[in-house]
C-alpha cells in the first residue's frame, strides 16, 4: 500500500487509539524535565573538556554553555520560582513538587558551574596562553601594559560610566537583566560630608567585556584585558576623595518570560510591544558574584534581590563568560579551530539555475547545514523578481535582525505579488526582531497576520503560486527548521523543495487555517498539530507494537531535540515490551527511561553533541517494511502537539527517503565519536571510541559538502 493509502486506512483510527492508550507512566519511569535539561548542558560542557575539540572552540563551547545556563534559569529556573510561590503543592507528571525539583536543580547547577569555571582557569586558559594567546590579570600587567589600559580607563571607559552611591536618597538601582555590574565598598567622606559605604557601577552594554591589546603592547601574538579587570583597576577614580576597599564583580538573572493575557488582548502585537522592555527587569532568579566579594556584601546583594542561597554562584572568573563568545572571532588561528566547510548543493542544482524548473523535474531535498540554505534564499529571490508569480505565502518563527529572506518577501509586496506573511510574535527572544519585520512588512504592502492566539505557529512552509502555460501552478518548501540563513550554518536541518499537487494543496489549507476562519478538516498527506501530529504518531507506534505481537518484525527510530508527551512515553514503553526495536536519538531532554527490565528493554536512546548543532525531527515506522518516514517542525512534547500549529510530512520519492534514512538516522546510530548513550537513571556515557572511529558530521561533511 503506498504511503498516501496507509495514511487514510489509519486516520479513521484516531479516537481509539487515543482512547485505547490514555494511560500515562509512572512518576518513577519519567525524568524531571528540568534535569534533563541540566544533563544536555553537561554533555555540551564535555565538548569543552575534550582534547580533541579544537582549543578556540572548547572556549566557544564554555561560551555556549553559559548562554544555556542564562536561558535555562530565565526561562526553567523562574517558572519554577513561580510554580512555588503560586501552587507549592502541585505534584508533577514525575512525581515531583517543584520545590523539590529547584532543590535538584540548584545542586546540579552549582556541580556543573563549578566543573566550567575549573575547566575555565586551569585548562582552556593555560592551553590558550601555551599558544600566545594570553588573558592579561592586573597582577601581571607591564608598565607599559598599565599605562595602554590607564588610557584606555579614561577615554573610553570612564565618560560612560555613572557611579551610584547608595544612600537614602539614592537606592539600589534597578539593575538590567544579566548585565555586568559592580558593587563598591568604600570608606571615607564625599565633597558634601556623606559617608555612604556602598554603591554600584553599572558597565554600558555597549562596551565589549574583552578588550584586545595592541600586538605590540600584549607581549604577545594575542593578548586581552578584561573590562572587568581595567574597572577594578581604577574604580578608586570614580570616587574621588574617598577609599575603595573592595570592589566586586555581580550579575543578576531575572525571568524573561513575557506574559500575554489572551483573554484581555486586542492586539497582539501592541500588547507584546508593551511587554517586552518589562523583560529586563523582570523578578531576579539567580545571582552571579566574583568568589572574592566580601560575605557582608553578598548577604547585601541577596537581601536587594530577595533571593537565597541556593540562588547564589559564586564564580572563579568573569561572571559574564557569554560576552567572550566573540574571541574566537578575533583569534586568526585557523588551527585552534574547526576546519572551515563550504556546503555543498545538491546535483539538480548544480547547472539549473531555474530553480521552479528543477522543481519541476522532481523533489529537491536539501540536507542544512551540508548542503547550502541558498536554495531556499533563491526560491523566495525568484519567485519575488519572477512575473509570472502572482503570490507568495510563509511562516515567520526566527529569521533574524537581518534576513535576506525577509527582504525578498518586502521586496515581492512592492511588486505588487500578494505576500501573506504568518509571523509569529511569540517566538522566545526573537519577538522585538519579529515585530520589526512585521512592520516593515506590512509598510511594503504584504498582509502580516500572526496566526492563531493561543497557539504558537511553529510550522515551517512556504508557497508560491505560478502562472504557467494559463494555469496556476504551486510550488512549496517545507522545512524542519527556521528560515534563519545564519542557524542554517550551525544546525541539521531538512527542508524539501517539492510541486506535489497533494503536498502543496495541503501548505495551502494550512496557510488559509492561519490566515482566515473555518473547520479543520483532514489533509490528504500533511499532518498538523493541534489536530492529526499527535494520533498519528500514536497509531504509528501502535502498528510497530501489534507486528512486533505477531511475531514480526517491527522498528522505530524517531530523532528529535526533546521527548516529554506522556502518552507517546506509554506508546513507547508498551512497544517495547511487545519486542519493537526502538532508537530514540533525543539531542536534548528525553523523559523516557531505557533499558529498564520489563519495560524499556528494547529501547535505546542517544544524544549526538557536536560542531553542529542536531535539530532535525525525523520519524521512521518499519510498517511492514513500507518504511514510513516523516519530517516534521515537531518535537514530541507537549506544546508541540496541542499547543502549536505544527506540520509534517511524508518523503514520497523513495531516492530521498532513502537519503533520509541513511543521512539523518542511521549515521546517527553509527556514531561511536559524539554520541552519548542514555542510562535508566537519566546520567549519560559517551559511547566508547573502540575500533574504527566514525563521527557523523565528519562523514556528512565529507560527502554532502562542496568539494574544494
Amino acid at each position: 500500500m503506498p504511503i498516501e493509502g496507509s495514511i487514510h486506512a489509519l486516520f479513521s483510527c484516531y479516537k481509539t487509539i487515543d482512547t485505547a492508550m490514555s494511560s500515562l507512566p509512572a512518576p518513577d519511569h519519567l525524568i524531571n524535565r528540568e534535569l534533563g535539561i541540566l544533563e544536555f548542558n553537561r554533555r555540551v560542557l564535555a565538548q569543552a573538556e575534550d582534547p580533541t575539540t579544537p582549543l578556540l572552540e572548547r572556549l566557544r563551547f564554555l561560551c555556549i554553555f553559559s548562554s544555556n545556563m542564562d536561558e535555562f534559569f530565565e526561562i526553567r529556573g523562574a517558572g519554577l520560582k513561580e510554580q512555588i510561590k503560586l501552587n507549592p503543592l502541585h505534584v508533577g507528571t514525575d512525581g515531583l513538587t517543584a520545590r523539590q525539583i529547584y532543590k535538584q536543580v540548584a545542586k546540579v547547577a552549582h556541580e556543573l558551574v563549578a566543573r566550567q569555571y575549573e575547566l575555565f582557569n586551569q585548562d582552556v586558559l593555560p592551553a590558550l596562553a601555551q599558544q600566545d594567546i594570553r588573558f592579561l590579570r592586573r597582577t601581571q600587567w607591564s608598565v607599559e601594559q598599565a599605562e595602554w589600559i590607564r588610557d584606555f580607563f579614561f577615554n573610553e571607559l570612564m565618560p560612560v560610566l555613572t557611579p551610584i552611591g547608595l544612600d537614602p536618597a539614592h537606592p539600589f538601582p534597578n539593575v538590567l537583566n544579566k548585565s555586568l555590574n559592580f558593587a563598591v565598598e568604600l570608606s571615607g567622606k564625599d565633597a558634601f560630608g556623606r559617608n555612604s559605604d556602598r554603591a554600584v557601577v553599572q558597565a554600558p552594554r555597549a562596551l565589549p567585556r574583552v578588550i584586545q591589546l595592541p600586538t605590540a603592547i600584549a607581549g604577545c601574538e594575542f593578548g586581552f584585558v578584561f573590562l572587568s579587570s581595567i574597572l577594578h583597576a581604577h574604580v578608586g577614580e570614580l570616587f574621588p576623595g574617598m577609599e575603595a576597599r573592595g570592589c566586586y564583580q555581580f550579575r543578576v538573572t531575572r525571568n524573561s518570560d513575557l506574559f500575554v493575557d489572551d483573554e484581555e488582548n486586542k492586539n497582539l502585537r501592541e500588547q507584546l510591544q508593551g511587554e517586552l522592555p518589562h523583560r529586563h527587569y523582570g523578578d531576579a532568579v539567580r545571582l552571579e558574584v566574583a568568589d572574592n566579594c566580601s560575605p557582608e556584601m553578598t548577604d547585601f546583594l541577596l537581601e536587594q534581590f530577595s533571593l537565597g542561597r541556593d540562588d547564589l554562584f559564586e564564580v572563579r572568573g568573569p561572571v559574564n563568560l557569554v560576552r567572550m563568545m566573540g574571541v574566537p572571532d578575533k583569534v586568526e588561528r585557523p588551527d585552534l579551530k574547526f576546519t572551515p566547510f563550504t556546503p555543498g548543493l545538491p546535483g539538480a542544482l548544480v547547472k539549473q539555475l531555474d530553480i521552479f524548473q528543477a522543481i519541476n523535474a522532481g523533489d529537491i531535498l536539501l540536507h542544512h547545514p551540508y548542503q547550502s540554505f541558498q536554495p531556499v534564499i533563491d526560491f523566495i529571490r525568484q519567485a519575488a523578481e519572477d512575473p509570472n508569480v502572482l503570490a507568495i505565502r510563509q511562516t515567520v518563527y526566527r529569521t533574524g535582525t537581518d534576513s535576506e529572506l525577509m527582504r525578498q518577501l518586502i521586496s515581492a509586496a512592492q511588486r505588487g505579488k500578494e505576500v501573506t506573511a504568518v509571523v509569529e510574535l511569540m517566538a522566545r527572544f526573537d519577538e522585538e526582531a519579529n515585530i520589526n519585520w512585521a512592520e516593515q512588512l506590512e509598510k511594503a504592502g504584504a498582509h502580516v497576520v500572526y496566526g492563531v492566539v493561543g497557539y504558537k505557529t511553529h510550522a515551517k512552509l512556504a508557497l508560491v503560486v505560478r502562472r504557467e502555460g494559463g494555469k496556476l501552478k504551486r510550488y512549496a518548501h517545507l522545512g524542519t527548521g527556521n528560515y534563519h540563513p545564519r542557524t542554517a550554518r550551525m544546525y541539521t536541518d531538512f527542508g524539501l523543495l517539492t510541486c506535489h499537487p497533494d503536498l502543496c494543496q495541503d501548505v495551502n489549507d494550512v496557510f488559509m487555517q492561519l490566515t482566515g476562519l473555518g473547520k479543520a478538516h483532514e489533509h490528504t498527506l500533511l499532518l498538523q498539530s493541534p489536530f492529526s501530529m499527535h494520533p498519528r504518531m500514536m497509531q504509528a507506534i501502535r502498528n510497530e507494537t501489534e507486528m512486533a505481537r505477531k511475531g514480526e518484525k517491527a522498528v522505530i527510530i524517531a530523532k528529535m531535540n526533546s521527548l516529554l508527551e506522556p502518552k507517546i512515553i506509554a506508546a513507547l514503553y508498551e512497544a517495547s515490551q511487545a519486542g519493537v526495536q526502538v532508537d530514540l536519538i533525543v539531542r536534548g531532554v528525553c523523559a523516557l527511561r531505557p533499558g529498564i527490565a520489563g519495560l524499556s528493554d528494547n529501547i535505546r536512546v542517544r544524544s549526538l553533541i557536536g560542531r553542529f548543532l542536531e535539530h532535525h525531527r525525523i520519524f521512521y515506522f518499519l510498517n511492514g517494511g513500507q518504511e514510513d518516514v516523516w519530517l516534521a517542525s515537531a518535537d514530541w512534547m507537549d506544546r508541540n502537539f496541542f499547543r502549536r500549529i505544527e506540520t509534517g510530512f511524508p518523503l514520497l520519492d523513495p531516492k530521498l527517503k532513502r537519503r533520509v534514512i541513511n543521512e539523518g538516522l542511521k549515521a546517527c546510530l553509527k556514531d561511536n565519536q559524539r554520541a552519548w548513550e542514555m542510562q535508566a537513571d537519566g546520567s549519560y556515557r559517551r559511547r566508547g571510541r573502540r575500533g574504527k572511529g566514525f563521527d557523523a558530521q565528519a562523514f556528512l561533511m565529507s560527502s554532502l559538502g562542496a568539494k574544494v
